[in-house]
């Protein structure tokens, strides 16, 4: 094989999970099985190599100054690229040129703004099992964020999973037997199981010492717990594994109880759509896209945080509440705040790029523009009241010196590339000045040189010439008689011609041909510098980069509050709760009608077991979903839709709302939905809220309304579970229950009927109700008018227990008859109407032709 080849399958070998990019002068080339793959994913043409072997080698690639979105493709289907390098000059090679993977580019380690959603983090997630416990790491390496918990069940592995939403997961084998599976299935995700090898934890603890710059673990809260070292340890190794460089700037690890936050578990989180629809998961139409008004993408990251992981302190809720309050009040103070807003960037991620040695020119210039507000921005919350907000100016680091460093060096408008040119200022480097001299004079210096030889020597057809073979030199034509100066160095020789060079011409080649040369290497070397400089300072920009986006968060919360008309809630302890005109607050937003509020009275004594009955399409699960709704929205921190409400904290929130057959799991509907029950029934508390939809829809008419009996009694029962329940359910044998059980509460939504039309008042009132209002509801779906006057028949049939009649036959011409002479005389009535100008008649004239309609549809 050619040592090329050579060189690249002994790369291959130790990348051999990933797809090599090998650089090739200006292309990233892919040979074997890699180039197949790419060529397929990337749908680029595969040629073929010769590589010493009997066949040509199948191979592809692309430009490497155009290969990030080539590498995004790769990225989004799940792919690993190992990027292959030249690491030393070609000029100066011996044999062929050495070559190094510089960084391995995974879904989640994915640093490239090209690359990352601004208002979403990236995750890596960390899972190790030692069969008792599990160790839960997950990090974002483009903003340096380490969480890390101990979770003692898989389920709550599960329901973490869906918390973060991470890219890319490594586990160990047993924390693969457990979660492999459910991971495929639920989000989409081919897990990375690794070797027990790499959760080798000899060395690990010292790793994470260093790293955090800690003497022992109990500093970090991580003294007893063994499983989350674990995967800490781990996912530093795989960091700096993907980097290829020590990852200094992640010196925080965010250690947590999931007892801190509001479980959600991920059946929960989809149906409440709290940050992505069920049916296209977008972000419209989710709870998080009502609350996002943010004005960067620092505050948008942590505003979907807090969406995730809602409080359970009353004491930090209600620090962010009176924060928002003062927002939503002070308008000004808001509209100051967030004009100041809109004027930063994501440092967050600057910062990440500058410690990783990837930023470009333009992220100093917007990292300076964030700088440059920092005095106003410090002086709008040092007028703030409110702890959070006025805390943040005590002590408010201006970073004037980071500033004045930036501002000094950094042209305003630089290239995004530094091989480009023209990025430091003029007057920072004496150097750079004197060689962009040479490059912008070194015409004129020439003419110079021109004019004084034909002064020296009296011949004035002498020019000053260049090729790239000789360089710069002098041209005297033959016929010229007269003596060469000593100086002059014979060059070469033409027909009718001599060329020479001199020792001044010969300085000012070096300094005119190395100057394009010499400044892009020298401005390399002082911008690198500068990052080396501002790499120092990481920690201060960090804390500024915090403030800002708990600044823009609470300011987008207010600015939702102000704008919806929403309230500030009462949190407490006390398990109620309690909401007067309660609103979706997305329905409302995307409702074409005016949306109808409701009261909710929910409570872990009286009231915590509401049986709520009524048609489908009547609004029954928009209201369950919106009580949730609005409890998880206070225990974030937000205002809430409605004109009143008072929140008892809720430790979990589970919802069993519809169902579709999971096919790839091979689970019926039933069947799902008795496991999402048999999850809330092993997994609720009394401080739980539950959202139970119709119970037991998908079996048999009497086993269903058994379950629905069983799981309704159980989830009432203080000794079983006791907790906070709505349950809407088509069984009206339920509302029994409310004489038989206390704290069982009948509600049903409020319907008109006139005749066989029905109108959903979408109003939830006390008591239960005994009619379905099934067919009524299928016509207003449009379902054929013959099916629907056969369900009547049926329906009447059963009700009276006779189901032996005229034959199927003698039924159908009947309805037939009937539905054809109708429509006829409906078609005839519609025609006169729509060709009737009602604008033209008298109030008499009108009621008569009323009548005359009238009389002909009585005539039917």
């Amino acid at each position: 094989m050619t040592p090329m080849m050579v060189q690249y399958l002994q790369t291959k070998n130790e990348y051999s999970d990933c797809i090599l990019f090998y650089r090739l002068g200006d292309f990233y080339e892919m040979f074997f099985d890699d180039a197949i793959v790419a060529s397929r994913e990337l749908e680029i043409t595969l040629t073929g190599k010769d590589c010493g072997l009997s066949e040509r080698a199948p191979m592809c690639g692309v430009p490497f100054h155009s290969a990030t979105s080539y590498i995004q493709k790769l990225i989004q289907r799940g792919y690993k690229v190992a990027i292959c390098e030249q690491v030393e000059d070609p000029k100066s090679a011996k044999g062929i040129v050495k070559r190094e993977v510089i960084r391995v580019v995974t879904p989640g380690t994915v640093i490239d703004e090209e690359l990352l959603d601004d208002k979403n983090n990236n995750y890596l997630a960390v899972v190790f099992s030692d069969t008792k416990k599990y160790g839960f790491a997950v990090s974002d390496i483009s903003t340096g964020e380490i969480f890390v918990t101990e979770i003692s069940s898989s389920d709550s592995v599960i329901n973490e999973i869906a918390r973060y939403e991470p890219r890319e997961i490594i586990l160990n084998h047993n924390a693969g037997k457990a979660l492999n599976t459910p991971i495929e299935l639920r989000f989409s995700i081919t897990p990375d199981e690794q070797e027990d090898e790499f959760f080798d934890d000899t060395a690990l603890k010292g790793k994470i010492l260093a790293q955090f710059n800690k003497t022992d673990l109990g500093e970090l809260n991580l003294a007893d717990k063994p499983c989350a070292v674990v995967a800490v340890g781990v996912m530093l190794r795989y960091l700096e594994y993907a980097q290829k460089q020590t990852i200094g700037y992640i010196n925080t690890v965010s250690v947590y109880d999931v007892e801190q936050y509001m479980d959600l578990d991920a059946a929960t989180r989809r149906n409440l759509e709290i940050t992505e629809t069920m049916r296209d998961k977008q972000k419209r139409g989710t709870l998080l896209w009502v609350l996002d008004k943010t004005c960067t993408s620092m505050g948008a990251r942590l505003l979907k945080q807090w969406v995730e992981k809602p409080l359970l302190n009353v004491l930090e809720i209600n620090k962010r509440l009176t924060s928002v309050e003062e927002l939503t009040k002070n308008i000004m103070l808001r509209d100051e705040l967030r004009g100041v807003l809109n004027k930063t960037y994501d440092i967050s991620r600057i910062i990440s790029r500058l410690s990783l040695n990837s930023l470009n020119p333009r992220d100093l210039i917007a990292l300076k523009m964030t700088l440059s507000i920092l005095p106003e921005l410090q002086n709008i919350l040092s007028q703030a009241k409110s702890e959070m907000l006025s805390s943040m100016s005590l002590g408010f680091d201006m970073l004037e010196d980071v500033y004045s460093l930036l501002e000094r060096s950094i042209k305003d408008e630089p290239p995004v590339h530094l091989r480009d040119g023209g990025v430091i200022k003029t007057g920072f480097n004496e150097e750079i000045d004197k060689l962009r001299l040479a490059m912008k004079d070194g015409k004129s210096w020439l003419a110079q040189v021109e004019a004084e030889e034909k002064e020296k020597t009296g011949l004035q057809k002498l020019k000053v010439g260049y090729n790239k073979v000789f360089g710069y030199y002098i041209e005297v034509g033959k016929s010229a008689n007269f003596t060469v100066p000593d100086y002059y160095v014979r060059k070469q020789t033409l027909a009718n011609a001599e060329r020479y060079i001199t020792p001044k011409l010969k300085e000012l080649e070096n300094t005119i041909l190395g100057a394009s040369e010499r400044v892009i290497a020298l401005e390399s070397y002082v911008f690198e510098q500068i990052r080396k400089k501002l790499a120092e300072d990481t920690e201060r920009l960090k804390r500024v980069a915090q403030i800002i986006a708990i600044a823009d968060t609470l300011s987008s919360l207010a600015e939702v509050a102000y704008k919806n008309n929403y309230v500030m809630p009462q949190i407490d302890d006390k398990g109620e709760i309690t909401v007067k005109d309660g609103r979706h607050p997305v329905v409302e937003k995307m409702a074409k009608e005016l949306f109808v509020p409701n009261d909710t009275d929910l409570n872990t004594d009286t009231d915590r077991l509401l049986i709520i009955t009524g048609p489908n399409m009547a609004g029954k699960s928009t209201y369950m979903r919106q009580v949730a709704l609005i409890t998880l929205m206070a225990q974030i921190g937000s205002f809430v839709p409605a004109s009143s409400a008072r929140i008892g904290i809720v430790d979990k929130i589970f919802t069993r709302i519809g169902a579709s057959d999971d096919i790839a799991s091979g689970q019926s509907t039933f069947m799902l939905e008795m496991n999402e029950v048999s999850h809330i029934l092993r997994n609720a508390t009394a401080k739980s809220l539950i959202i139970l939809d119709e119970i037991g829809r998908g079996t048999s008419t009497f086993d269903g309304l058994s379950i629905a009996w069983a799981v309704a009694e159980y989830v009432h029962n203080k000794k079983k579970i006791g907790a906070k329940t709505l349950f809407a359910t088509h069984y009206h044998e339920l509302c029994t229950l409310e004489g038989e059980l206390d704290g069982a509460k009948n509600y049903s939504i409020a319907v008109k009927k006139r005749g066989d039309d029905i109108t959903f008042l979408r109003k939830i009132i006390r008591g239960g109700t005994d009619d379905s209002y099934g067919i009524e509801v299928a016509a207003l779906a449009g379902v054929p008018k013959e099916v629907i006057a056969s369900a009547k028949r049926v329906l009447q049939k059963v009700e009276s227990g006779d189901m032996d009649n005229a034959s199927r036959h003698e039924k159908e011409e009947v309805i037939s008859d009937q539905i054809d002479f109708f429509d006829n005389t409906a078609k005839e009535i519609a025609d006169e109407l729509a060709n009737m100008d009602v604008t033209t008649f008298t109030p008499i004239e009108a009621m008569n032709k009323l009548y005359e309609l009238s009389k002909k549809a009585k005539n039917v």
